[in-house]
């Protein structure tokens, strides 16, 4: 009986006006009945009443959705927003969690951000599809894993969250091998393999703080570079606006704070002679270094 009058309720808020004998056909009861769950209903103080004559039916009054949600409209539209994000990721069940929501909103949702999680030739498709449904599903994964510094290991882990920082993809994770929570680049996991086994997320290791950072090293340092003018378009992908100065010339001066890794090297090299470092001189050292044994596979 309990399933039925909710039913109703939400049937009578997505199409307005109803018929008894709609309802009583839908639900497989007899129109005494329905008319009996009405009273009901009114006597809980769901303001669903009768109407007679031509068009009329069951119907609930306008203002009741919003009332009892007691909820703005602006509100109700950051949730529609989020569900629809929601999405975009792929969640289970969620287009018609947004269907039932807008009709109880009477909006639409707003589709503010779509995410792909494959590359452009659509090969990584099938690696997200496989972190998600571990995710949810709290299946065990397998894989082998490439460090830091080029080395392989098998780890065997229970997966809690995909974490995007900085233009990367990691995997928050429980690992086994290590026996502690670890951040894993998705791009050095190879050869993944979803196992049949389910974890328990409310075991006291998933309330383990967070590492330090995502790369722990270094500290990060401030660095100066020169980019010519022509790489306009590259400078405003990569760097923020308080991290770029405009010089006279229309060239470029930035000023970044970044733990000196392997990648910022590589980002520096990558604008070729369009780029130098200009302080601290360690770096700038460091790249010539990096230069000067590119030349030496050339002149093999």
């Amino acid at each position: 009986m309990l399933n039925r009058m909710l039913g109703m309720i939400y049937i009578l808020m997505n199409k307005g006006t109803v018929t008894a004998g709609e309802l009583a056909e839908r639900f497989e009861v007899s129109i005494r009945t329905i008319y009996r769950d009405v009273e009901v209903l009114s006597m809980a103080g769901i303001p669903v009443y009768a109407k007679k004559g031509k068009g009329g039916g069951i119907c609930l009054t306008e203002q009741f959705v919003l009332d009892k949600m007691l909820i703005s409209k602006q509100e109700q539209g950051e949730i529609l927003a989020a569900l629809a994000s929601l999405a975009q990721t792929g969640a289970q069940h969620e287009e018609e969690t947004l269907r039932k929501l807008g009709d109880f909103f009477k909006a639409e949702p707003e589709n503010w951000v779509a995410i792909d999680f494959s590359d452009w030739s659509g090969r990584r498709k099938e690696l997200f599809e496989d972190l998600r449904h571990a995710i949810i599903g709290r299946r065990v994964l397998e894989f082998d894993y490439y460090g830091q510094y080029g080395e392989m290991a098998k780890r065997e882990v229970e997966p809690v969250q995909l974490l995007f920082k900085e233009y990367t993809w990691y995997l928050r994770a429980y690992c086994r091998t290590r026996g502690a929570m670890r951040l894993f680049k998705v791009l050095r996991m190879k050869r993944l393999n979803v196992q049949d086994e389910i974890f328990n997320v409310n075991e006291k290791r998933f309330q383990e703080p967070e590492p330090a950072a995502l790369s722990p090293g270094p500290e990060a340092t401030e660095i100066t570079i020169w980019i010519q003018k022509k790489e306009a378009y590259r400078v405003y992908d990569r760097f923020d606006e308080d991290e770029i100065t405009v010089l006279p010339t229309g060239d470029f001066m930035i000023r970044m704070r970044s733990v000196p890794d392997d990648w910022v090297y590589g980002m520096i090299l990558s604008f070729g002679p369009s780029a130098k470092v200009v302080a601290p001189m360690e770096i700038k050292e460091e790249i010539r270094r990096r230069i000067q044994e590119m030349e030496k596979l050339y002149d093999k």
